[in-house]
């Protein structure tokens, strides 16, 4: 089935499939079987006891290799293998005019990114990049209480424990790219100068990152994330000439402070927020984007954007954590 015709004919089904069958590959399924308009063909991963979950899960049919998803047709695709993997499978898919939402971030380097940018358009399929924390209610709320504010700054905190799983990334470009993605998307401007600092304390990679950005349009922001939080914790500040915005991205909570008055007086009110599962809105967003021949929410180019972000924040070195700096009690000098 070609991409034309999956564009083409928006009266019948999709035929959908997701490629790996991990912890976020199994929720695409999950959603994706119970959307209208969507047949979930299956899933494709290489490790039996993924496939067995992710059968048990959702009941859908699972394939050990991508040929075989091939095989069966499909107009679209999710990409959710691990990050290395991104461009090798983006690229088979845009060969043969599947439409691909591929999870953040977009590829290992910037190079493969554009890479999988290039060939999307030169093959006209609908290539979206899956930052799912913009499809947040808590940030749609945010994101429409500054909309035609004066920004001054952006504070973002994004902390938990250590991840079960084990992964070849450290907090940057699991967590971080997250909010770098999302103060592109606030200011509407891109980052020009990156500070950060970092540190491993128990893992190899960073585990601790501190990072300020400034945007072409002179936004300070800054990034606080690590691994060693024993709690989640999700939240962001946004600060206009006019207004002071606070989000609870997990309680999913927003308040905004206003009428700021020269005693120091000001009024405060909880903003509407929604009740959307965000994985299930961005992956709405991806099908009627394919449907309708249309922009994606997240474009590739954006997704990469936030990519070349991450990887200047890591061209500093981390350090090992000052746990030895000082073995003793601190002496009081006199």
């Amino acid at each position: 089935m070609s991409a034309a015709g999956a564009t083409a004919d928006t009266g019948r089904a999709l035929r959908v499939g997701v490629i790996g069958a991990g912890v976020m590959g199994s929720n695409h399924a999950r959603v994706l079987a119970g959307l209208p308009g969507v047949l979930l063909i299956g899933i494709v991963d290489p490790l039996p006891e993924h496939r067995t979950r992710a059968i048990d899960l959702v009941g859908c049919r699972a394939f050990e290799s991508l040929d075989q998803l091939f095989a069966e047709g499909i107009d679209a695709v999710t990409i959710a293998a691990p990050t290395h993997l991104h461009h090798e499978i983006a690229l088979a898919c845009i060969a043969r005019n599947v439409h691909i939402l591929v999870e953040k971030p977009v590829a290992s380097t910037v190079e493969e990114g554009r890479e999988i940018v290039a060939a999307a358009e030169r093959a006209g399929v609908t290539l979206m990049v899956g930052h799912v924390e913009r499809f947040n209610p808590a940030v749609a709320a945010i994101k429409k209480a500054i909309s035609g504010e004066d920004i001054l700054s952006i504070g973002i905190t994004r902390v938990g424990p250590f991840p079960p799983r084990m992964s070849n990334v450290g907090v940057v470009i699991d967590l971080a790219v997250h909010d770098i993605d999302l103060i592109r998307w606030f200011t509407e401007s891109d980052i020009i100068e990156v500070q950060p600092q970092l540190s491993s304390a128990v893992a190899e990679r960073e585990d601790i990152a501190l990072l300020q950005f400034r945007t072409a349009s002179g936004v300070l922001a800054h990034i606080n994330t690590n691994w060693l939080t024993p709690f989640k914790a999700r939240n962001v500040t946004v600060a206009t000439r006019g207004k002071y915005v606070m989000g609870d991205l997990l309680t999913r909570q927003v308040t905004e402070c206003f009428g700021f008055k020269p005693d120091g007086s000001y009024s405060m009110r909880h903003l509407p927020v929604g009740h959307d599962e965000p994985l299930r809105a961005e992956l709405i967003a991806f099908l009627d984007a394919v449907r309708g021949g249309k922009l994606p929410a997240v474009s590739g180019d954006e997704g990469v954007a936030s990519l070349e972000i991450a990887i200047r924040c890591l061209e500093s070195p981390a350090r090992p954590a000052a746990s030895t700096m000082r073995k003793g009690p601190r002496r009081i000098a006199g």
